[in-house]
């Protein structure tokens, strides 16, 4: 324990952040990172628990005790030593994670949790500006191994296999390596430059990235599957020239509202919006979904709808509405029946701080317009039991709409590799894999491995990476038999 009553005689320390009216304004990243002085002191709150149950919530079971008892003694390169030993990319997790540690923290039952989500970053951070992230050379197997994907769960996993000795090379059907990380997720809340310095070291230590290639065939992409390729490599290639095949493609196919008017002009799924956006940020061309001195309208309630969200408010909208089917959650719930696991509790973003209409209960029943979307109407409905709801007569309603977009969630990954691998799925369509036994994280198919939202449904970016290290080390035993 790094301050023996830290947890007592400190509260916990929050991250700089930019003001809503200037943040606003730009795409410029919203949070700052902590000082020396800052970490140091919320490290310091951590109570060393008998049983850490931050370690538990987290999918990759950081060891928060010690790198936070590090922090708190000055030793920040043993900090990242202790990090990184099972988080490959904390500056992301230290970013952009929900921070289910912190819900597990034991502090946080009777006063605010420890902030391990600050201090992930802070490690991080002070490593890249410390040479500290270094290439890591390993001696070579001899054998090699495809991924197919470049999103958390392919480059965990590739550089996982990199380092047990293969030579590892990666496909990604769009022009930049990152996937939901590069394009998904907006600047102001990951900027790109922190995941171009993660992707130099992966080169340095011997990755190769082939770009704009996509396996399997650009004509079997679902409609909303973004695709930048120019080339097309086979299934039969990759099984013919490397030793194994790891697929994690993401969950892409976007859920979609087929209801009266779904074919009016400006109704757009989400990620539609949020790629456009992240490539004109970066300077390819300017987003065709405009939405200066609009009415917009986001369908769904979760963190891909809070990102369109900040990005409309950011392009200028008039107003931005969200619509939510689910009731509105309560703030807070009692700890005792909840803890340690994910609150059910009403989560406001920092997207929603900058200015957005919430309707809750609300589900929308048809769009509207004379060939270009005017408006969107609506119902409020009531729950039951089985996930069920029915809407409230007497509660149709209107809404301005100049733009809607279409945030309600993946259905499972294009079935453009299911079917140029011939591989089983599960009854949603996802890549059919076990994550246990001899077999473990291996489809179908001999030789094909599949991890990530790909194989698990649409999930968070730090279960992600937990998946693509278990699987590299399941392709590792396998390699080794």
């Amino acid at each position: 324990m790094g301050l023996l009553r830290g947890f007592i005689e400190f509260e916990r320390v929050e991250q700089s952040h930019v003001s809503v009216e200037e943040r606003v304004k730009s795409f410029c990243e919203i949070y700052g990172t902590l000082s020396d002085d800052q970490a140091k002191i919320q490290a310091g709150r951590c109570m060393d628990c008998g049983i850490p149950f931050c370690m538990h919530e987290c999918p990759l079971h950081n060891d928060s005790p010690d790198f936070n008892e590090f922090v708190t003694e000055g030793e920040m390169k043993k900090a990242y030593s202790v990090i990184s030993s099972s988080n490959n990319f904390p500056e992301i997790t230290g970013r952009i994670c929900p921070a289910l540690c912190e819900e597990g923290c034991t502090l946080g039952i009777h006063r605010d949790p420890v902030g391990i989500k600050s201090i992930e970053r802070k490690i991080a951070e002070y490593a890249f500006e410390n040479g500290l992230v270094k290439p890591i050379i390993t001696k070579r197997s001899g054998k090699k191994v495809a991924v197919v994907g470049s999103g958390p769960a392919a480059l965990a996993a590739a550089q996982q296999l990199n380092r047990f000795g293969h030579d590892v090379t990666v496909f990604e059907k769009n022009n930049r390596i990152g996937g939901l990380l590069r394009y998904g997720i907006p600047d102001f809340k990951l900027p790109k430059d922190v995941l171009d310095r993660r992707l130099a070291q992966l080169e340095l230590e011997g990755i190769t990235f082939k770009t704009s290639t996509i396996v399997g065939k650009i004509k079997d992409l679902e409609s909303g599957v973004h695709n930048d390729s120019v080339s097309e490599v086979r299934g039969s290639e990759l099984l013919d020239s490397f030793d194994a095949v790891v697929l994690a493609p993401g969950s892409e196919t976007p859920r979609d509202l087929k209801l009266p008017g779904r074919e009016l002009k400006g109704i757009y799924f989400a990620l539609d919006f949020l790629i456009a956006q992240n490539r004109e940020n970066n300077g390819d061309f300017a987003n065709p979904i405009d939405v200066k001195d609009k009415n917009v309208i986001v369908i769904g309630g979760g963190e891909t709808a809070s990102d369109c969200i900040g990005v409309s408010i950011r392009k200028g909208a008039k107003s931005v509405t969200q619509l939510d089917y689910h009731d509105e959650l309560p703030e807070s719930v009692d700890l005792t029946m909840a803890w340690p696991d994910w609150r059910k509790i009403k989560r406001t973003s920092t997207s929603h701080e900058e200015g957005c209409t919430r309707l809750f209960s609300t589900n929308t029943t048809a769009f509207e317009g004379d060939g270009v979307l005017k408006s969107v109407k609506t119902q409020k409905v009531k729950w039951g039991q089985g996930r069920q709801f029915s809407g409230i007569e007497g509660t149709e309603s209107s809404i301005d709409a100049d733009v809607v977009l279409i945030a309600m969630g993946y259905s499972h990954p294009s079935q453009s590799l299911v079917k140029e691998f011939n591989l089983a799925t599960d009854k949603r369509g996802n890549i059919l894999a076990a994550t246990e036994g001899k077999n473990a994280y291996m489809t179908s198919c001999d030789k094909v491995f599949a991890a990530g939202d790909g194989r698990k449904g649409q999930s968070l970016v730090v279960y992600a990476i937990a998946e693509g290290r278990a699987c590299a080390q399941a392709v590792n035993d396998y390699l080794n038999k």
